[in-house]
């Protein structure tokens, strides 16, 4: 697929001759007569590479490349100008532009460092689902009929954006689970908010999520949107849901029946479009029993329930993670690892896991780092898996 080109010049003639030949190129291309234009389109649109004249009507042309800067995907960015000079080329180098062209433009000169630049977009496309990848890359669909139900689910309910209750012990993958739902659903393209409710204090949790009006409280020195304001018609993931104070969770609780909110101190309403998906390793009926966690919130947020079994529950799954993880940490640490011995696969099967996937995937990076052998063997292994397996002396 070409790259999408902004080209950002206030003269009529060179910004049609400009178009003229990178649309016979192959190239989309997008035109932008001032510098809010080409700022309007970069807020609501994204380009891959931009030609930016230096003087516009409305500003100076490399102020783009500083606000551009904090773009996810910062495009390239190449200056022409016809009052250019050696010092104004380096000054616009340090300051991160692509490239420097004079003008009039020289069609081969232009290819040449659009080509470039092209080269520079698809490596950072790639970089960026690496990244993906590698962040996501532990959760296995596996071979139980268990897993495979509970995914079957989790689609249906993706795709109707109800609330998810997603359960299981520590490390079983509840936030992996939670990420994929986003990937499977209509709202794959929108904000992905994770919160974990145990690690924000009680008392700042409100204003975290719901947000705060300039003086509500000490500090407030100026408006703050909430994280489910930034959510918006995405998805927000609240981990360890148990750890909500019961006041906030009647505050929730009305969230989820209005879909809406007030910042703290505020008096507006603000409607809000999102999707609420929750995690706890704990037992949440017997927090109930306990008054500890509201039951109508419980229910609530149930609208489907998602319980991730433990790894001990999917033994079968072991190898396929096990040359999972040794892959990622192959690339990761730059050794060649080529699988683990039947002896020590045999541990690890037969280990209980009480961390689960991420005891599993720790293991591994550990054994992976202090092997020097082409297979993991026992040697490489924590002691605690071992024990089951070292023959009780008679």
């Amino acid at each position: 697929m070409s790259a999408t080109i902004l080209v950002v010049d206030d003269e009529e003639n060179a910004r049609h001759y400009i178009d003229s030949f990178l649309t016979a190129q192959g190239y989309e291309v997008i035109s932008a007569a001032t510098l809010n234009e080409a700022r309007q389109f970069l807020n609501t649109e994204s380009a891959d590479i931009v030609l930016l004249d230096v003087k516009l009507p409305d500003g100076w042309g490399p102020s783009l490349l500083e606000e551009t800067a904090q773009l996810p995907a910062k495009p390239p960015i190449i200056l022409m100008t016809a009052y250019g000079d050696i010092d104004m080329a380096v000054d616009a180098m340090k300051n991160g532009a692509h490239d420097f062209l004079q003008k009039p433009v020289q069609f081969d000169q232009l290819q040449k460092t659009i080509k470039r630049a092209e080269e520079i977009v698809a490596m950072r496309k790639e970089l960026a689902h690496l990244r993906q990848e590698h962040q996501h890359q532990d959760f296995i669909v596996g071979k139980g009929q268990k897993i495979n139900n509970l995914l079957h689910q989790a689609q249906r309910a993706a795709s109707a954006s109800v609330s998810l209750l997603i359960t299981g012990e520590t490390g079983t993958g509840k936030d992996r689970l939670a990420y994929i739902i986003r990937q499977i659903g209509p709202r794959a393209n929108k904000p992905f908010i994770p919160v974990n409710c145990a690690a924000i204090q009680s008392t700042m949790l409100e204003s975290e999520l719901f947000g705060y009006e300039a003086g509500a409280f000490t500090g407030a020195d100026k408006r703050k949107p909430g994280l489910m304001e930034i959510a918006d018609e995405g998805i927000l993931f609240l981990d360890e849901i148990s750890a909500m104070p019961f006041e906030m969770q009647a505050k929730l609780l009305r969230v989820l029946e209005d879909r809406i909110i007030r910042r703290v101190g505020g008096t507006k309403e603000i409607k809000l479009d999102v999707q609420i998906i929750t995690a706890s390793n704990r037992n949440l009926p017997a927090m109930i029993s306990e008054n500890k966690f509201r039951e109508d919130l419980y229910y609530r947020l149930k609208v489907v329930d998602l319980h991730l079994p433990s790894l001990r529950e999917r033994k079968e799954d072991i190898p396929e993670f096990v040359g999972l993880f040794i892959r990622h940490y192959n690339a990761k640490l730059g050794v060649n690892i080529n699988g683990v011995t039947p002896k020590a696969m045999e541990a690890l099967i037969s280990y209980n896991w009480p961390g689960n996937i991420r005891e599993l995937r720790n293991d591994i990076e550990r054994a992976t780092l202090f092997c020097d052998d082409p297979l993991i063997d026992l040697a490489h292994l924590p002691s605690e898996i071992l024990s089951p397996c070292i023959p009780v002396p008679g």
